[in-house]
């Protein structure tokens, strides 16, 4: 998926060009790959833009005005819900993206999928295992291979979760 943010590079409002630097470089901090498009010098990219800007998220005039940013197709938002995207660290969830494991939106994810469940994730393992097993074995020993003879061991696949195996 490619991020497009649409932005003039001959704008004559500072306000503007703040709003573009302020995208822009949120998006290079994040490490977010993403291509400009400029609606100041080519006037396909200007046309573009302001046909795939939903009706009901144009300014009363009917001509949105940069930044614009889009997931391929797709319109994510202009600076404003950007800029509140980025206040409730919901950015990647706003660019329609995954968020990178550990960063604190991936953290908020996995809150609001526990409250969502009702379950925390270590008690759904749990839970899991006895339905698949009949027993309560801790989901870190059902991770454990061993074969005959030999002393179990950690897998390296015992980051993804395996609650049913075949016995």
């Amino acid at each position: 998926m490619v991020i497009k943010v649409y932005l003039a590079t001959a704008s004559g409002s500072t306000a503007i060009k703040k709003k573009q630097q302020d995208v822009v470089g949120f998006l290079e901090a994040l490490k977010v790959d993403y291509t400009e498009f400029d609606i100041a010098t080519n006037e396909e990219n200007r046309m573009w833009m302001r046909e795939n800007v939903p009706g009901e998220k144009k300014p009363t005039n009917g001509i949105p005005l940069p930044p614009q940013i889009f997931n391929d197709q797709n319109y994510c938002g202009d600076y404003d819900t950007f800029f509140n995207a980025k206040e409730d660290n919901e950015v990647f969830a706003f660019l329609g993206l995954a968020p990178p494991a550990g960063s604190k939106e991936a953290q908020l994810a996995e809150k609001a999928l526990i409250l969502q469940n009702g379950k925390d994730p270590e008690e759904h393992h749990k839970t899991s295992a006895e339905e698949c097993n009949g027993d309560s074995a801790a989901p870190e020993d059902l991770h454990k291979t061993s074969g005959p003879g030999e002393a179990a061991e950690e897998s390296e696949e015992s980051v993804i979760p395996r609650f049913c195996s075949q016995k």
